[in-house]
């Protein structure tokens, strides 16, 4: 673990050591999600786990809810190891997961209940935790009759009345608009910094860079397959935050050369993506949104040249959009992706600039070059005498490698970039591939 800054040593309120997570996969094998990860969270701290989709966040989140028991390590809330669902800690989910036959009051009170609290006493909590989240005077309404941010709340309400000493969150914030979203956050750490929650500390999932820097103390980066911890920072900047604080904006920037950092010992051709050969999973990215990253890096003000920070915040696009994106242009050298930045190739350049047909062809063979999956496909479909193979034997050789799930994400985008450049063809209602040229 890579760590930039040293924090005050306090007790640790949860304690992660060595955790592990392996699922086995339906075709044989196994696929390891965590690896070897230790953390801790101590008292009257927000820390957030920040990394891409799919790098196992969630899954740490849930081993330490006692959700889920882990393939190995331990994790200890208040020095009592978790085995099982553990009561000093409730969950905020990113879904609202509010019952819906329910009223805001008795979805509220659902927690309490279980734990057998009188009714007086639950109902007596059960409107104070209403009243802090600002939901007082809806306590009769159903979830049908919120709003998104609303509805969150009434999830947060649930979470605090139960007053656990560790809240956990899960993107809570992901599933809102962006006004909302910054609402609801404001009014969270306005309830923190008055010390009116109920709570110790805070340890939140996030793919949200900036979010992850305006609400934590500590922010843990996690990388992918598997899932690990390699750089902690601590955030010694004071509330409220302003995003456009240099020291604010530098730190996000910090964070993005971290999480585009090529990981070492690894050829340039893999990049980020699992595996090799054809056993790499590919995100399915739609052609016209690589087109589009390449033509918004080409144009004004960037020229070819962009920090990813700015160019996120020009386009909306959040890590799990851009990162994915700016990984396949630079996995297939239309780009350069590195400390926080990415640069186009002089051949991604010439893509810009060139028209339709010309596009295609550039992308057919950058198709074939660098991607293993699609070479594979043309060249049995080559060799064939029909030049055609059905996709289930192809779906078949990457169930060796990954599971179901990715195999057919993985043949889907190398479907769909295929189509675009006019490498090969698919026929969806015979599930076949050929070189015949689509009508």
């Amino acid at each position: 673990m890579d760590t930039l800054a040293a924090t005050t040593v306090k007790p640790s309120l949860v304690t992660v050591n060595s955790v592990a997570q392996v699922y086995r996969k339906g075709g044989g094998g196994e696929l390891e999600v965590l690896h070897d990860v230790d953390l801790s969270l101590k008292e009257n701290e927000i820390v957030a786990l920040l990394g891409r989709s799919g790098c196992g966040k969630s899954t740490l989140l849930r081993i330490i809810a006692g959700l889920m028991p882990p393939t190995g390590g331990t994790v200890t809330i208040g020095g009592e190891r978790v085995e099982g669902p553990v009561g000093q800690v409730a969950l905020v989910f990113q879904t609202f997961a509010l019952f819906p036959w329910l009223t805001v009051m008795e979805n509220v009170e659902i927690g309490l209940e279980a734990q057998g609290i009188a009714p007086e006493l639950r109902h007596k909590r059960a409107l104070a935790a209403i009243d802090l989240i600002g939901l007082d005077g809806y306590e009769s309404a159903y979830p049908k009759e919120l709003s998104g941010g609303m509805r969150q709340r009434v999830g947060l309400a649930r979470a605090l009345v139960v007053h656990p000493k560790v809240l956990l969150m899960d993107e809570p914030f992901s599933a809102l608009d962006v006004l909302t979203a910054e609402t609801l956050r404001t009014d969270l750490l306005d309830l923190w910094t008055e010390g009116r929650m109920p709570i110790s500390s805070i340890l939140m999932v996030t793919h949200n860079i900036e979010e992850a820097v305006l609400m934590c103390d500590r922010i843990l980066v996690f990388s992918s397959n598997p899932g690990r911890i390699v750089a902690e920072l601590s955030v010694d900047l004071p509330r409220p935050r302003n995003r456009v604080d240099p020291k604010f904006r530098q730190l996000v920037d910090d964070i993005y050369a971290r999480m585009t950092e090529r990981p070492a010992g690894k050829p340039g051709r893999e990049g980020f993506f699992p595996g090799t050969g054809i056993a790499m999973v590919l995100p399915r990215i739609s052609p016209n949104v690589l087109s589009g990253l390449m033509e918004a890096v080409a144009a004004d003000p960037y020229n070819g040249h962009a920090d990813l920070p700015a160019l996120a915040a020009s386009l909306q696009m959040e890590i799990d959009d851009l990162f994915p994106v700016a990984d396949i242009l630079h996995f297939l050298r239309f780009a350069e992706v590195a400390e926080g930045d990415i640069r186009l190739t002089d051949e991604g350049k010439r893509f810009v600039m060139a028209g339709v047909d010309e596009r295609k062809g550039l992308f057919a063979r950058h198709l074939l070059t660098y991607v293993p999956l699609a070479a594979h496909i043309k060249r049995v479909l080559d060799e064939r005498t029909s030049h055609r193979a059905h996709a289930g034997r192809f779906r078949d050789e990457l169930e060796d490698h990954m599971s179901e799930e990715d195999a057919e994400q993985t043949l889907r985008a190398v479907i769909s970039f295929a189509r675009y450049g006019e490498a090969f063809a698919y026929d969806e209602g015979s599930d076949v591939l050929s070189l015949e040229n689509p009508a």
